[in-house]
């Protein structure tokens, strides 16, 4: 029998291929976020009860009161700063350990970053960051909760929140499609997959790829096969999950 001898360089690339990371690719909804205590436009009780989505949430809306939308997203900043990553969050720094990981939120907190993960694509803009009205290109981190009229860019234009805004373009969603067509396991959690763009991602899932779907409501997932509902929130959910998919890997 012929014995075989691989260089030190072969070793390396055949040891990387047979231990090659699954990727699991988790999209994240407003549910993920609630457990950690901030408010949906959904509850009766949130940020949104008094305003209706036209009056603070779209392009429209900046143009006919700026004062009004900024107040609205000030209120959202400042209760960020008042809040902290919830074990769900916890629990997908702790796939890391085994797995390739990449989140895409349509959250706009930064809870994810403030638990540890490594990988987050925001579909929907970022609260603690703001940009210029004439540069889109133009984008800076604001580490205050307050955005006043009178704050400029370096082109002497008005700041607006780094949110996208009903009726606008989503720029991420080609990237965020490419990521979901990497998954080897989709998670969704906290989103109740009504909103579009974002919910047309699992169109992008290859066939048999394990879709698992965490929340406490009825999710309508339609025609999609392999898909596991968890009826739990996220927290418990995510916990659980976690633990199962960290055991079928276990090395």
């Amino acid at each position: 029998m012929t014995k075989i001898i691989y260089s030190s360089c072969e070793s390396y690339i055949l040891f990387w291929y047979f231990t090659i990371m699954k990727k699991i690719v988790v999209l994240s909804g407003a549910g993920m976020s609630a457990e950690s205590g901030i408010s949906t436009f959904r509850d009766s009780n949130g940020l949104w009860e008094n305003h209706k989505i036209e009056d603070v949430a779209t392009s429209q809306a900046w143009e006919r009161n700026k004062e009004l939308v900024l107040r609205f997203y000030n209120l959202r900043r400042k209760q960020l700063f008042e809040v902290e990553p919830n074990n769900g969050h916890k629990a997908l720094v702790k796939l890391e350990e085994k797995y390739d990981v990449q989140i895409i939120t349509q959250n706009v907190d930064d809870l994810h970053e403030r638990a540890g993960s490594s990988n987050i694509l925001h579909l929907h803009g970022e609260l603690k960051k703001v940009r210029s009205t004439v540069d889109s290109n133009l984008v800076y981190d604001w580490d205050r909760w307050d955005l006043k009229l009178g704050d400029t860019c370096e082109k002497g234009s008005q700041l607006r929140p780094h949110i996208v805004w009903f009726g606008e373009d989503v720029p991420q969603i080609l990237n965020a499609s490419g990521i979901v067509k990497q998954a080897d396991y989709l998670i969704v959690v906290g989103t109740s997959l009504n909103v579009y763009p974002a919910a047309g991602l699992l169109y992008d899932v290859r066939p048999n790829v394990p879709i698992y779907v965490v929340d406490p409501g009825n999710v309508e997932v339609g025609f999609f096969k392999g898909v596991k509902v968890i009826k739990s929130n996220a927290v418990e959910g995510l916990t659980n999950l976690v633990n199962k998919l960290l055991q079928i890997n276990k090395k």
